[in-house]
């Protein structure tokens, strides 16, 4: 099993056009920043920041067949909670994504920043086979880095250390982010929604493009008990894998 999170395969799959465009523009490579939550608002939560990961896509595209890099970031964040049986375990996350936005004469040509919350849950669960029976339960607006975004929450089965969890998700649509687009996901199990729903909305309104990225603390290490779909699509976390003797320590982190 390879340690994954769920949000990954937002940046591989939402930006497979993009990087079409771009090889046909000349423009080879394309960075986001960083962002994370406001050091405040993890200490208040619970919620510590784990890592930032580098998440590139590379396409080989055009007749020449040359290699467009689109990379994305991941800022990680988690925080243990009684597992039950399981004892204490990085049982919720909290993950801020950046994506480049591209704009050519005025268009916008990243398909993340027009996606819905259902359209980046579809593909979140066609990246990731840990995960069925979504539902969608509802939406309600958030503000995030002064501007006024969707956020929807869903429910679903996700496979924890080979067991099935009942989880909340939550995942809004994106905002700008100085250069770039910005989508956050909380993930953690629905009996812990009266603690960790307001939690959510706490760390979602606290994002900052001002990372802290000293503020890491190395801790995530967890498989997230699913399978990646296979795809052409090379994504960066390979680096950042470990091996499988390593314990889950984590609901889909």
């Amino acid at each position: 099993m390879k340690r994954r999170t769920l949000i990954a395969g937002v940046g591989a799959a939402g930006l497979a056009g993009l990087s079409g465009c771009l090889g046909m523009l000349g423009l080879a490579e394309h960075e986001s920043s960083p962002a994370g939550v406001e050091a405040a608002a993890r200490e208040e939560t619970g919620y510590e920041q784990t890592a930032i990961e580098a998440l590139p896509i590379e396409r080989d595209v055009g007749p020449t067949d040359e290699t467009v890099t689109v990379t994305n970031h991941m800022t990680k964040h988690e925080k243990s909670i009684d597992m039950g049986l399981l004892g204490s375990r990085r049982g919720a996350i909290f993950n801020v994504l950046t994506t480049p936005q591209v704009s050519i004469v005025g268009r916008e040509l990243n398909p993340v920043g027009e996606m819905s919350t259902q359209e980046l849950m579809d593909l979140v669960r066609s990246n990731y086979d840990g995960i069925s029976n979504i539902s969608r339960v509802e939406d309600s607006d958030i503000t995030i880095l002064e501007q006024t975004t969707t956020k929807t929450q869903f429910t679903a089965d996700a496979e924890f250390d080979g067991q099935s969890v009942d989880v909340d998700i939550h995942i809004t649509e994106a905002v700008e982010a100085d250069e770039d687009l910005l989508v956050t996901i909380g993930v953690y199990p629905q009996y812990a929604r009266d603690q960790e729903e307001p939690n959510i909305e706490t760390v979602t309104e606290a994002v900052t493009t001002e990372v802290d990225e000293d503020a890491s603390t190395g801790d995530s290490g967890s498989d997230d008990g699913g399978n990646e779909s296979s795809d052409n699509e090379t994504d960066g976390s390979s680096d950042n894998e470990t091996d499988d003797n390593e314990s889950d320590d984590g609901v889909l982190g």
